[in-house]
């Protein structure tokens, strides 16, 4: 029985297997590897633009502990800057100092060889004229005789242009005038007239009554300040320009031409350089 079931399989042919279903086929179709065609590489990789090299432009890699840094000319380094700072300075401190040592010198052989002294000046006499009280302004003329004297021996002063003089009572300008410029040799006595005058000067009502009173007690107390610019003569060497500065506390009896001085008091002051009074 075996023997006839087994050739019946060999002589009764099997069925053939169902095929697959198509969507099974259309997957396997789809994960096939896409071949490329020569062709098609090669005109695609045709159509791409090539590089263009630039002449002349190349990079160049250096490694950073290679590269030397230099700082520019124009900015130095602080250290540098600071260190020519203070050459400077100092440089500009000792001729200063140097030339102020020379001045000291200077100052220190004048002052030895020639004994300077300061000159006298006086008010001897004051002519007052124009010195209306009674009227809304006053425009008086002072004609004020002053004295100079040079006690030094062997140093000369050259009075120039650019004076100063006024005249003033209680803080209140009365009138002005100018010193006149001439030279005054060694041991010279020299009286001259300084014209002064002033142009409707206001008074107040307070000064205004204040010098009628004054007026009337005969005691009119003034104030005359000088500023002249001068030269000291010191043998063959003439100094630098400097200001003699004068004022004087004058009291006279009126306002008028035939005033008196009851009393004055002169100071002086010469500066040959700031710190050196004669």
């Amino acid at each position: 029985m075996r023997r006839f079931a087994s050739l019946r399989e060999h002589l009764v042919p099997s069925q053939p297997e169902p095929p697959p279903p198509l969507s099974q086929v259309v997957l396997l179709l789809t994960r096939l590897p896409a071949r490329k065609h020569p062709r098609s590489a090669a005109s695609s990789q045709s159509f791409l633009p090539k590089p263009v090299r630039q002449p002349g432009s190349y990079v160049i890699q250096v490694p950073r502990d290679l590269v030397l840094h230099v700082p520019p000319e124009g900015k130095a380094s602080p250290g540098k800057a600071y260190a020519r700072r203070r050459g400077c300075c100092f440089l500009v401190f000792a001729w200063l100092g140097a030339l102020l040592l020379l001045l000291a010198v200077v100052a220190d052989v004048l002052f030895l060889g020639f004994r300077p002294r300061v000159p006298r000046y006086s008010i001897d006499a004051l002519s007052i004229a124009s010195f209306n009280l009674s009227a809304a302004s006053v425009s008086p003329a002072f004609d004020a005789n002053v004295r100079a004297e040079n006690p030094n021996k062997n140093v000369g002063i050259y009075y120039r242009d650019g004076s100063d003089v006024t005249v003033a009572y209680d803080g209140v300008t009365l009138c002005t005038g100018a010193w006149p410029a001439f030279y005054q040799s060694p041991g010279n006595v020299t009286v001259f007239v300084a014209a002064l005058r002033g142009s409707a000067i206001l008074l107040s009502s307070a000064a205004r009554q204040a010098l009628v009173t004054a007026e009337t007690q005969r005691q009119v107390p003034l104030e005359i300040d000088v500023k002249v610019p001068a030269r000291i003569k010191f043998g063959g060497v003439t100094s630098w320009t400097i200001t003699v500065k004068l004022k004087c506390d004058v009291t006279v009896t009126g306002l008028t031409e035939n005033a008196k001085i009851v009393s004055k008091n002169c100071r002086v002051k010469v500066k040959l350089f700031k710190f050196i009074d004669l």
